[in-house]
């Protein structure tokens, strides 16, 4: 089986709706994006955050942790899709479409 196959590699994908209008609410909604951020995640759009995982195995330890972060309000989703799935993403913007840009790029060390 090959190592880096677009097939094995996996986008988590979190979707988020939190409610902000208490200050508390605004910190939890805060803390949640924050916690997503220190584990790797990066914005897509406003909530929508992703992360590049190289193995289903690594995708799940991240689904994982998100999981323990969930706020005590608000709707959350993951979804785990492969790297071919993600490159075959159409993106717009306007009426232009877009490259799919990869937000960040990870390296695996051996």
């Amino acid at each position: 089986m090959e190592r880096f196959s677009e097939y094995r590699i996996m986008w988590v994908l979190v979707f988020f709706d939190l409610p902000t209008e208490t200050k508390k609410e605004r910190k939890a909604h805060a803390l949640f994006r924050k916690n997503l951020m220190k584990d790797g995640f990066t914005m897509f759009q406003f909530s929508i955050y992703l992360r590049h995982c190289a193995s289903r195995e690594n995708a799940d330890v991240h689904i994982k942790r998100v999981k323990k972060l969930l706020p005590e309000k608000g709707h959350v989703g993951i979804m785990c899709i492969t790297d071919k799935q993600f490159g075959n993403m159409e993106l717009f913007y306007c009426k232009k479409q877009t490259e799919v840009d990869t937000p960040c790029q990870q390296l695996e060390l051996f």
